[in-house]
């Protein structure tokens, strides 16, 4: 496995497509950042609570949602296109030993890099916006949220990219499921309609990004719910993986 993980991450961090999507994952945080906060600044009456500054530091979180989960399509529709997954399945025949070699890589690698451009974008927000007063607390546990929400993003992408095994409609399907969809839950009428939307995709897994809760769910129980889709995803595409050819 070692040795796998090793192969996994000189993939990432020598692909041109992967770096490039981590820099764009992390000035879209930073963009955002400043951007929302001087408005913000620049439109407020008083001083802007600690809480709200951070929030508003992490607008970019929904743009950087989708650059992650393309990045997760790429780390296996690229070998997928290129007919490169071949020579990886000769050097890896256990098929879901390669496979969980890229996903240790691919979270290692974004948890890392998406909670350093929460961090980041919290940090410029809230030099920005200058509120009174801001818990250190709340700091650390909206970067990780941010990073842990991200890297799952990511997840969500490979495994739709595993199952899809073609990168536009891997990339189209992520988008769908983390953007589209979630907003058009939330026009469902009536208590059922409600709760589908708040159980739905990333309007559960994002409440670990704000820190709030909907009627239903708390940030942490939201995250584990985004988390069941995302589990869903990977395993159909293991599953597909095994039975079908490369």
């Amino acid at each position: 496995m070692i040795n796998i993980l090793r192969s996994e991450w000189t993939k990432i961090r020598s692909v041109r497509s992967t770096v490039w999507t981590l820099t764009v994952t992390a000035v879209l945080m930073l963009v955002f950042s400043v951007l929302i906060s001087a408005s913000a600044k620049s439109m407020a009456d008083g001083p802007i609570p600690g809480d709200q500054a951070i929030a508003l530091s992490l607008t970019g979180t929904m743009l950087a949602s989708l650059s992650m989960a393309t990045l997760g399509v790429l780390v296996i529709s690229s070998e997928y296109r290129t007919g490169g997954i071949r020579t990886s399945l000769m050097a890896v025949p256990k098929r879901m030993s390669l496979l969980t070699g890229k996903i240790v890589a691919f979270v290692a690698v974004s948890l890392v890099v998406c909670a350093v451009a929460a961090a980041g974008a919290i940090g410029v927000g809230v030099a920005i916006s200058q509120p009174p007063s801001i818990e250190i607390g709340e700091v650390v546990r909206s970067s990780l949220g941010s990073g842990l929400y991200l890297t799952a993003c990511g997840l969500f992408g490979l495994g739709l990219g595993t199952l899809i095994r073609h990168t536009p409609g891997a990339v189209v399907s992520a988008i769908a499921l983390i953007l589209v969809l979630p907003t058009m839950a939330n026009q469902l009428p009536g208590g059922w309609g409600r709760t589908v939307a708040e159980y739905f995709t990333t309007n559960a897994g994002s409440l670990v990004v704000s820190g709030q809760s909907n009627d239903s769910l708390g940030p942490w129980s939201g995250f584990a719910v985004y988390l069941a889709w995302v589990t869903v995803a990977v395993i159909s595409g293991a599953v597909l993986m095994r039975r079908r050819d490369a």
